[in-house]
This record gives C-alpha cells, sequence and structure tokens, in this order.
C-alpha cells in the first residue's frame, strides 16, 4: 500500500481503538516491511526420514502404569498417543460411561518455571492449595514415621498451630512438576515473606530444570503417603479443608483460570459422596473431555458421578438425579423396615435414625451399611437382595448442578428457577465469568454495563442481571456471593451451609477469565478490586436465620471502598470501550456506579 495508505490506517486505529492500539499497529507493519529481508531458503528432502508416525507418540512416553486398568491401556492411551482412528467400535464403552482419575496420564509438562517451597517461612495456611486452579499443589498430614522411606530431600515439617492433630504429626505441601501450569498464583496468594528478604516469601517461583528430578520423586513418594482421617479434621479451617484430598486435578482449564478452583473445592468437601451435573461450556469441556477426565476418586474407590447435559435443560437434569436418590432412598428404607424382624434391630435403628451431617456421621453410616449388606446375604428373602442392590442409598449422597453464566443467566433459565421454586435438596454452583466463555466471549444477562463483547461491541448499555436477588424473593433458596480470592474463609463455609442446607442452595462464584482482557496470573488482583468497588459484594442469605428471629441476610465484605472506574479501567473489556468511545464509556460508568450505590 502506498505511505498514504498506510498513514490513514494508523490514524483510523488510532481513533477507533487509541494510542496503544496504535503502537501494535505499528509493529505490525514493521514485522510485514522486515519479513523479507528475513527470508530463508529451506531445501525440502526428497523423501520423508523420520521415524515417528505423523501426531503419534511412543506408548514408552505415555506414563500409563502396568497396574492400570485394561481399559486404560486399550482405549486412554492409544487416544493420548494419537491413534483415536485405528481403535475398533468395540473397544469403547456401550453405555457411554468412562472411567475417572484420567487427567494424571497427560502430563502436558507446560510450565517454564514452578513455585518452591520454604519450608521454615510456612505457617501452613493452606492458601495455595485452595487457590491452584489444576490442584497441583496438595498437603498432607501424617505420621512422623512414614519419612523412613522418604527419597532424600522431601520437605516436611511439624504441623503448626492446630491442637487436633496427634503428636509427632508432620505436613508437607508438595507439587506435581509436570502438571503444573506455572501460572504463579500461589505465589502471589502466599501471606508470608521473609522479614530480612521481602521478595523470598514461603513459595516462590524457580526455573523448573532446578528442582525437576527432585520433585517427581517428592511428588512419587507424597503420593504413597495416606490421606489423613477426614473425621479428625477441622473443616471449617483453610489448613483443615485443605488437607482433603482434591478429587478434581490436572485439568485442562486455561493456566490461572478462575473457575476451576471452586470446583476443586467441592470435591475435597463433598467428592466422595457426590453427584454433578454440568450444564454444557467450560466446566464440561475440561471436565470431561475424551480422551480423559479430571474427575477423580480415592483410595476407596469413591468419588464424584459426574455427567453433562444439554446446555438448556441442566438444571431440570439434575433435579432428576434428586429425584431419583429421593426415591431410591426411600425404598431401601422402605425394605430395611419390611426385613427389620430378620435382623439386628439396633443396627436398623441407627441406619435410619442416622446423622449425616458431619464426616464422622457419614463414615459411620457406612459402616454399618457395610454390615448389613453382610447380613442380607444370609437371608432367604428376596427381598434382601433388592435391598442389597440399592443398600449405598441409605447413606447421604450430594446433588451439585453446576455451569457458566450463560447457562444460568440466560439460556438455562427458565429450567434453573423451576429447580429453585421446587424446593428440593440441590445445590447449585453458578461459575459466573459475566460472558459466554466457551463459545468466544458473547453477551450474556451477566454482563456488566459498560462492558465490552461480542454482540455488545459499543458496551453493554443495559445492567447485570441479579440473580441472586431474584433466587432471594422466593425466601426458602439459601443464596450466595463469593469470590475466593475476595475472601477465602467466607468461600469455604459458604459451600458448608449451602451443603448443609436441606433445600435449593445457589452459590454465585466470581470467576475471571481470559475474557476479561488481562493476564490471569493477576487473577486475585482482579477478583480484590470487584469486591472492593462494590461490584461484586459477598453475602450469604440463610433462610434458616430467618426462622430463628434474625436477618436471613449476612454481608460478608465491606462497604465499597473505592470508585467503580478504578476496577473498570483495569481490564480490557472495559478499557476498550473508554478509548473507542469516551462519551458513552463516561456515561455507561456513571450509571454503574449508581447501580453499586444503590445495591449496597
Amino acid at each position: 500500500p502506498s505511505a498514504e495508505a498506510i498513514a490513514g490506517i494508523k490514524a483510523a486505529v488510532e481513533k477507533t481503538y487509541g494510542r496503544r492500539s496504535r503502537r501494535i499497529a505499528d509493529m505490525n507493519l514493521e514485522a510485514i516491511d522486515h519479513a523479507l529481508a528475513h527470508l530463508h531458503r529451506f531445501e525440502l528432502p526428497a523423501a520423508a526420514h523420520s521415524q515417528i508416525p505423523v501426531h503419534q507418540i511412543p506408548m514408552h512416553q505415555i506414563p500409563v502404569p502396568a497396574a492400570a486398568d485394561p481399559f486404560i491401556h486399550s482405549v486412554t492411551a492409544e487416544l493420548i498417543a494419537g491413534r483415536g482412528n485405528a481403535l475398533p467400535v468395540s473397544r469403547l464403552p456401550v453405555d457411554g460411561a468412562w472411567p475417572s482419575a484420567t487427567a494424571q496420564y497427560e502430563k502436558r509438562d507446560l510450565a517454564l518455571n514452578i513455585p518452591h517451597w520454604e519450608t521454615d517461612l510456612c505457617t501452613h495456611c493452606g492458601k495455595c492449595v485452595l487457590v491452584c486452579p489444576h490442584s497441583v499443589i496438595r498437603s498432607k498430614a501424617f505420621d512422623a514415621a512414614l519419612l523412613q522411606d522418604a527419597p532424600a530431600g522431601f520437605p516436611a515439617v511439624p504441623i503448626k498451630g492446630a491442637k487436633e492433630f496427634p503428636p509427632d504429626t508432620m505436613i508437607s505441601y508438595q507439587l506435581s512438576p509436570d502438571d503444573c501450569t506455572g501460572c504463579t498464583l500461589c505465589v502471589e496468594i502466599c501471606p508470608i515473606s521473609d522479614k530480612s528478604n521481602a521478595s523470598r516469601k514461603a513459595l516462590n517461583m524457580v526455573p523448573k530444570q532446578q528442582t525437576l528430578e527432585q520433585e517427581r520423586r517428592n511428588w512419587d513418594f507424597f503420593n504413597t503417603l495416606p490421606e489423613f482421617d477426614r473425621t479428625l479434621v477441622k473443616e471449617t479451617t483453610l489448613k483443615g479443608a485443605m488437607l482433603y484430598q482434591p478429587l478434581f486435578e490436572f485439568s485442562g482449564a486455561c493456566s490461572g483460570c478462575g473457575e476451576t478452583p471452586y470446583i476443586r473445592l467441592l470435591s475435597q468437601l463433598f467428592g466422595d459422596h457426590m453427584l454433578v451435573a454440568n450444564a454444557t461450556g467450560c466446566s464440561s469441556i475440561y471436565g470431561g473431555n475424551l480422551p480423559t477426565t479430571p474427575w477423580t476418586h480415592n483410595a476407596d474407590g469413591r468419588g464424584p458421578a459426574w455427567n453433562n447435559s444439554l446446555f438448556e435443560d441442566n438444571a431440570e437434569f439434575g433435579l432428576g438425579m434428586r429425584a431419583a436418590l429421593d426415591k431410591q432412598s426411600a425404598y431401601a428404607r422402605e425394605l430395611l423396615q419390611a426385613l427389620s424382624g430378620q435382623l439386628d434391630a439396633e443396627l436398623v435403628e441407627q441406619i435410619l435414625g442416622a446423622d449425616e451431617h458431619s464426616e464422622a456421621g457419614l463414615a459411620a453410616q457406612r459402616e454399618r451399611i457395610v454390615q448389613l449388606r453382610d447380613r442380607l446375604t444370609a437371608l432367604a428373602d428376596p427381598r434382601a437382595a433388592a435391598l442389597a442392590a440399592v443398600a449405598d442409598k441409605l447413606a447421604r449422597h450430594s446433588v451439585w448442578i453446576v455451569g457458566g453464566d450463560g447457562w444460568a443467566y440466560d439460556i438455562g433459565y427458565g429450567g434453573l428457577d423451576h429447580v429453585l421454586a421446587s424446593g428440593r435438596n440441590v445445590n447449585i454452583l453458578v461459575l459466573d465469568t459475566e460472558v459466554y466463555s466457551n463459545t468466544g466471549g458473547q453477551t450474556s444477562k451477566a454482563t456488566p454495563r459498560a462492558a465490552v463483547a461480542k454482540f455488545s461491541a459499543g458496551g453493554k448499555p443495559g445492567p447485570k442481571k441479579d440473580l441472586a436477588r431474584l433466587a432471594m424473593d422466593y425466601e426458602h433458596v439459601y443464596v450466595a456471593h463469593v469470590s475466593y480470592a475476595g475472601k477465602d474463609v467466607q468461600t469455604l463455609r459458604t459451600f458448608l451451609e449451602a451443603e448443609s442446607y436441606d433445600g435449593p442452595s445457589l452459590i454465585i462464584a466470581y470467576s475471571p477469565c481470559i475474557a476479561h482482557g488481562f493476564d490471569l496470573a493477576d487473577n486475585h488482583a482482579h477478583q480484590r478490586l470487584a469486591v472492593e468497588s462494590g461490584h461484586w459484594p459477598l453475602f450469604r442469605y440463610d433462610p434458616r436465620r430467618a426462622a430463628e428471629g434474625q436477618n436471613p441476610l449476612r454481608l460478608d465484605s465491606k462497604p465499597p471502598s473505592i470508585p467503580y472506574s478504578h476496577f473498570a479501567r483495569t481490564e480490557a473489556r472495559f478499557s476498550m470501550l473508554m478509548r473507542s468511545h469516551p462519551e458513552a464509556a463516561a456515561a455507561y460508568l456513571d450509571a454503574a456506579q449508581k447501580e453499586v450505590s444503590e445495591r449496597y
């Protein structure tokens, strides 16, 4: 193009998108200008000489242990190796059910730098485990005697400030170096710094090759350590709750993802008795994409049962799970009462009257069910076999309906509203990215005023839909706003309260996304700004408090302390409108500020 044309392009770019965008355009034009001078001739060989078939990986490079299920070797490993086209249809599951705990075999090896634990500084707060988007960092408490088999250099220290642990209890914070994405969120959240060197924290990023082999040995040994007894853990503290094994690990979500920490927390607290109905969206893509899934199970084989429904009917799908479980439980209790004359009366009474709201209560009920099944084998009554088939439904199960804002606020809202109105005991987790993240960043009803997204290139003129207020109007729904970096303990307690509530619960979780237009290494800072500006107030609405004569609504965040515009200008979804249409942006932000103040 002519010099005049180039100048016109630059001027148009600057007028529409601002000076920063013009600098980017200048760099692109400069790259084009220098392209010809940097071309190099490459001689093609007469024939291909590679010994590895294109897009295929040698099986010895796929870390699937010999003891793994034969299906993993014959199907999953073949898909990872790129040989899926060669698989016969007969090897695929007839019922569509795939094994869990398979993301552990992918070992994506993405990070250039990984965190290193400084044992002398750490206070064992558990924050790094909470925020890790890929469940790469774990904590375990264990008896010191188990360290006799540890590799040289394995880090472990006596656990601090926890009276509930036996003497000689050690703790270790360990990462899987081949699964870390290097997002740095664990280092950012770490609250402890060396007083003599402020840049040194209890967690610090180091070049991966510096510690890789040692960390691999440490990780292998760490996995041999037993999980700490869940019934002895104080789950209302981060230190305690983060000792629970995550049953969601190593997902393919974006590095620094704002959604996955909530899902991992869910799996830690309730995963061994949880069913998940997952709406189509980011959480279904990283949650169940073939050939692997990050949903896993514990040493007892217990883990979440997960399924993905259509975008528009996921709430109804989850409600169906609850209805089926309730019917199976009622059927099991009827059979148990009918057979009570042939069984131990005390055992039957304990099962029917069990309190399972604590980890200890749930564990005790499971032991009773094992005893029941043993005694049912001695009965000739055909009802005994029927009861044995549904006996596990005598223990508590937790149903979670999970999805993004595109589902909850928009396409699936009719079903969501139906589930809230039903009064059934289901839990709903909305991962609110405020945009249709998975399909390319289109505007949703959760998109805030003034934000730029697909279908609102001139900034969204209307306000964000207030899903929480709509749910609170029912007065029988537990409703909460959470942001794990805004207030981590509030997030933990919200999940525990919501699950314990015998009725519908709705948790709306602030989930920063790459569509917001900032580096997700700064995820936590943006969560804090959202809370401090009043854009994302933290609160819990618990109908049980109203029944006790108290205000059911509790505000867990302070009054807005910074202008809304201070939060908005840090994200490209708002700042690009400030550059392209400054008058419209100013008007929208002024309206948004009034909404924030009114809402508070």
